[in-house]
């Protein structure tokens, strides 16, 4: 440590998706970079604790329940499959380490310096870091990026202990399955955790606040998934709060009215996770010393091309207003490091998708039916059923459907919204067709693989024009 420089063109402060990209950028385009890290390890919350460690989960717990209530659909028998509780967990640890490993390797790679420690603003330029093995140094740096991502929301009198009352990083170590699981908040953090542990034999109760799941997205695609989830088991408690929470030998007994107001119920459970969303980490960075401006909801005011209101410090992803994804923030930080390379970054906050991993999956970009009523626009739809696929039916994977929303003059894709098998893959389909300005038209005329669940983008902007062939 005490040989490394600690002069530079880029320090930037956190190595989630936004930083680490942001550092590798700029590395690339011959800025002496650094960045720093309070863990011990690479990736931020995204891939220690979040992204990571929750879609190995996902994706171990859906092969669970394919073989103890799919396979035999197929012709395939295997019998009573048994949970390998250990071997689960360790796929996931498994996973966390080859992400992280991975980004230790880039930054090797691109002689970016790695300081491991806690950082905060100095000013002039500067940069302390009050280093994990002991000690500090101060990093002169020409351009700083905040780039420290989010962290958990907890509820007025609601104590998070990390076992028994969780967060989502207390849901991804749980030692075994609880039998009784109450989810509050109906968000994408709380279905797909609380999807994870249904797989796997837990009852689960979803409590959310407002009056419909996955609140921020098309009305129809909420009302879907929850029917669609419901199905599976998952039980929902919708326009109702949670008033308290108090742990016992047996649990957590939950207070519940109605958002409204009303009479209280109870509502016991073995675990309660909470997953009513997050906020800008910002903590500990000196921005008070610094004179770096907070907006009223707590995050880093920037121009609009990630500057603060400080000379020579910017912001990119969860601090800062805007979708908190990690991949919006990849694109915020490769983006700013063009800039200060001179080159011109920019990100289409019009054409950054949105994906929710239960199964069905869920994804999203644009705009959603309630967004352009509310606008005035005047708009057409195209909608694709997964039941006229025929990969979707070979599959049996027929719940869900495409829907695409464009103007009704230019024809032009306003957004996308698909509920069902792999959705996330098939929304990169119109995130190219949005970047480019693409007509439904457009997406229409282009040639899609046979049978492929692609098909259905296919024929959801052929159902714009009315003029669908296997509806």
């Amino acid at each position: 440590m005490a040989d490394q420089p600690t002069s530079f063109d880029l320090v930037v402060i956190g190595s989630g998706p936004g930083g680490y990209v942001c550092a590798i950028r700029a590395a690339q385009l011959g800025l002496k970079t650094a960045i720093v890290e309070k863990r011990e390890t690479l990736g931020g919350t995204c891939l220690n604790v979040g992204c990571i460690p929750s879609k190995a989960m996902l994706q171990a717990s859906e092969k669970f329940e394919e073989a103890a209530h799919h396979l035999a659909a197929f012709g395939v028998k295997v019998g009573k499959p048994e949970l390998d509780f250990g071997g689960f967990m360790a796929h996931k640890d498994k996973t966390v380490k080859s992400n992280v490993d991975g980004v230790a390797f880039l930054m090797k790679k691109n002689k970016i310096e790695w300081f491991k420690g806690a950082a905060s603003l100095a000013g002039d330029g500067k940069v302390n870091v009050a280093l994990n093995a002991g000690g500090t140094t101060t990093l002169t740096a020409k351009n700083i990026v905040l780039a420290t991502g989010s962290d958990v929301v907890s509820l007025p009198g609601i104590v998070i202990d990390e076992k028994t009352i969780i967060s989502s990083t207390g849901a991804l170590s749980l030692t075994a399955v609880p039998k009784r699981l109450v989810v509050i908040g109906g968000g994408v953090i709380g279905l797909e955790l609380g999807s994870v542990w249904q797989r796997l034999g837990a009852s689960v109760t979803v409590v959310e606040f407002l009056d419909r799941i996955l609140p921020p997205m098309d009305g129809e695609v909420s009302k879907n998934m929850q029917r669609i989830l419901a199905k599976q088991g998952m039980a929902f408690k919708l326009s109702t709060k949670v008033t308290s929470a108090k742990t016992g030998a047996n649990g957590v007994t939950l207070t519940l009215e109605a958002a409204a107001g009303g009479s209280a119920e109870t509502l016991e459970a073995d675990v309660v996770l909470v997953a009513v969303g997050r906020k800008p980490y910002v903590d500990g960075l000196g921005l008070d010393k610094a004179g770096v401006k907070l907006d009223s909801r707590g995050r880093i005011e920037t121009d609009g091309h990630f500057k603060t209101n400080v000379a020579g410090i910017y912001a990119i992803g969860d601090v800062i207003i805007g979708a908190m994804l990690a991949h919006k923030a990849e694109d915020e930080g490769m983006a700013l490091a063009e800039r200060l390379a001179g080159q011109a970054g920019h990100v289409n906050y019009d054409a950054i998708p949105s994906v929710v991993y239960t199964a069905p999956e869920v994804a999203a970009i644009g705009k959603t039916e309630e967004e352009l009523k509310t606008a005035g626009v005047a708009y057409k739809v195209g909608k694709f059923p997964y039941m006229a696929n025929g990969r979707a039916r070979a599959m049996n994977a027929t719940d869900g459907f495409v829907k695409i929303l464009a103007d009704a003059k230019t024809d032009r894709v306003l957004g996308c919204h698909i509920v069902g098998a792999d959705a996330g893959h098939l929304i990169a389909e119109i995130a190219i067709a949005m970047e480019f300005g693409a007509s439904s038209e457009d997406v229409a005329r282009t040639c899609h693989a046979h049978p492929t669940l692609s098909e259905s983008v296919k024929e959801a902007a052929l159902s714009v024009a009315g003029r669908a062939i296997h509806m």
